[in-house]
């Protein structure tokens, strides 16, 4: 399965008739050129999980920041990294313990 079904799985597990109203994901394009990804995560089982900001600046199309806020997940990265923001949220996401993976298990 890759990052885009696993993202599309997440969702609608989150779906109960309700949720999906008022929040969900969004996915944009950054003029760095780049991408941005915002997670809602209030009503999820992620709402109280704590995550270490993590940041990778180099090089100029590989680079991303990811972090959370009190309600979401927030991710940015260079134009060629959608597919890496995605897995580093799924694996925080899919993670057995309340806590942010090592970047090495996340790459």
């Amino acid at each position: 399965m890759n990052e885009l079904e696993s993202l599309q799985r997440w969702h609608l597990a989150q779906c109960d008739g309700e949720w999906e109203h008022t929040h969900g994901i969004q996915i944009y394009t950054s003029d760095d050129p780049g991408w941005s990804i915002s997670i809602c995560l209030t009503g999820t089982p992620l709402a109280t999980r704590p995550f270490s900001s993590i940041s990778h600046m180099d090089p100029e199309t590989e680079w991303y920041q990811c972090h959370r806020t009190d309600e979401r997940f927030e991710a940015c990265g260079g134009p060629f990294m959608l597919a890496e923001l995605v897995r580093i949220f799924l694996t925080w996401a899919e993670s057995s313990t309340p806590t942010t993976p090592p970047v090495s298990e996340i790459r």
